[in-house]
C-alpha cells in the first residue's frame, strides 16, 4: 500500500471521513423476491468487519449495495452522513473472489489504476509490486499469474489507490495456504494504516484471525453485529450457534 508521502497538495486539506457508514431499512429485490430485507447497520472506522453467514444469506448483495454497484429498492446508506455518490465510490475499492485484471502486464495493471486516480506512477509501481511479493513478475502478462498471485495483484492494485474503505468478497476462497497468509498479511497492514476493511468469508479460522467485529447474516437480514470475540465465544442467535458448530443452516 502507498503511504501519504506521494500525495498531492489537495491531500493537505481536511477531507471529511467516510465513516461511520449508516444503513437504515435497506431492502433489495430481484424478480419479485426480496433478497435484502430491512437491514440496519453501522460500520465504524479503523476495524475489520467480517460478514459471515450461510450461502444465500445476502452477503455479497449487501457489499455491492454498500459500494453502490446496485441500487436498493428502499432504505438508505449514508457515508459520513451523506448519500453514496461517485466521489465516495472513488474513495473505496473492491476485490472479488475471482480477480478482475486488465489484459496487460502486472506492472501496467498498477500503473493504470494510479493514473486513473491522478497519482504519479514510476517508482511507486516497483515498490507496490515488491510489497505484494510480485517484484519479479512486473513485465509478465497478468493472465499468466497463478490464482494466488492474481489475487495478490488485485489487492495490491486496490490498495495502491489509498482507499478509505476496502471491500473483499471471499478473496482467499480456493487459494493455497501460502497465498492466503500473504493476503491476510496485506489486509492486516491496511487495517493498521487506517483502512476500513469489510471482508466476506466462510472461513471461521480466518475470521478469528482478522475480525474486529462480525456481521452475521441469514435470509437477507443481519441477525447480529457483535465484537468478534463475543461472537465466537457467545453467539446470540441460534443460526449463528449452528453455523459455528458446523451444522447446516437453512
Amino acid at each position: 500500500m502507498l503511504d501519504g508521502a506521494q500525495a498531492g497538495p489537495a491531500s493537505q486539506q481536511k477531507i471529511p471521513s467516510l465513516l461511520p457508514c449508516t444503513v437504515r431499512g435497506l431492502c433489495f429485490e430481484a424478480q419479485g423476491k426480496r433478497l435484502i430485507d430491512g437491514i440496519d447497520l453501522q460500520l465504524t472506522e479503523g476495524s475489520v468487519t467480517m460478514i459471515m453467514g450461510p450461502n444465500g444469506a445476502g452477503k455479497t448483495l449487501l457489499v455491492r449495495l454498500l459500494h453502490g454497484m446496485i441500487e436498493p429498492a428502499s432504505g438508505h446508506i449514508l457515508w459520513g452522513g451523506v448519500p453514496l455518490d461517485e466521489k465516495t465510490r472513488k474513495r473505496q475499492a473492491m476485490v472479488f473472489q475471482t480477480p478482475v485484471l486488465l489484459r496487460r502486464s502486472v506492472a501496467a495493471n498498477i500503473d493504470f489504476v494510479l493514473k486513473l486516480h491522478g497519482q504519479s506512477a514510476g517508482a511507486d509501481v516497483e515498490e507496490i509490486l515488491k510489497l505484494a511479493g510480485l517484484g519479479d513478475k512486473a513485465l509478465q502478462p497478468a493472465r499468466l499469474l497463478s490464482g494466488g498471485e492474481r489475487q495478490r495483484l488485485a489487492i495490491a492494485r486496490a490498495l495502491a489507490t489509498n482507499p478509505d474503505v476496502l471491500f473483499l468478497d471471499e478473496p482467499t476462497a480456493s487459494l493455497d495456504p501460502a497465498s492466503t497468509m500473504a493476503i491476510e498479511e496485506s489486509v492486516g497492514q491496511a487495517r493498521n494504516q487506517g483502512v476500513k476493511i469489510v471482508f466476506i468469508t466462510h472461513d471461521t479460522g480466518q475470521a478469528r484471525r482478522l475480525a474486529d467485529e462480525v456481521v452475521f447474516m441469514h435470509h437477507g437480514r443481519v441477525v447480529e453485529q457483535t465484537p468478534a470475540q463475543d461472537f465466537f465465544d457467545n453467539p446470540h442467535s441460534s443460526q449463528a450457534r449452528d453455523y459455528l458448530a458446523g451444522k447446516i443452516v437453512l
